[in-house]
């Protein structure tokens, strides 16, 4: 169910781009699963942005996820990889290293390091002004 779910929402963050320009971004969506999760997979490949909730149904997870919605191309362009946790009953290995309490929104850069712990929903124009101030991003406009 949970690979399913990341499915669903990948496809559902691609289909308003989709419409409006013909090309679809994809932002990766992913669940973690029973296994350990492995951050160093992404290590100087991507950027994650973990969003924890207690449950999908959380009105501030529900907004999280309409605001990422909104503005897909700005994460994918940016190398940003959505992580989502929404059961603490699976005590997660996510869980146990950041140990939300109900929402939380982490950003993690492409060197593993945590730039961002906020409680609240945050729409993309502020994530995308975070990312833009790490350093590993400067330069990667610069080039």
């Amino acid at each position: 169910m949970k690979t399913v779910l990341a499915f669903v929402l990948a496809s559902f963050f691609a289909l308003p781009v989709a419409a409006q320009t013909g090309v679809s971004p994809r932002l990766d969506a992913i669940t973690p699963n029973d296994d350990a999760m492995d951050l160093s997979q992404f290590l100087w490949k991507k950027r994650l942005l973990i969003v924890f909730s207690d449950s999908p149904g959380d009105p501030r997870f529900i907004e999280q996820m309409t605001l990422l919605e909104a503005r897909v191309e700005d994460l994918v362009e940016r190398d940003v990889v959505l992580l989502l946790d929404t059961n603490p009953a699976a005590e997660s290995e996510l869980r146990e290293k950041f140990r939300p309490r109900g929402f939380m929104l982490v950003l993690i850069g492409k060197d593993n390091n945590v730039y961002l712990r906020k409680p609240l929903p945050w729409n993309v124009r502020e994530i995308s002004r975070s990312i833009d101030k790490m350093p590993i991003r400067r330069e990667e406009l610069r080039n």
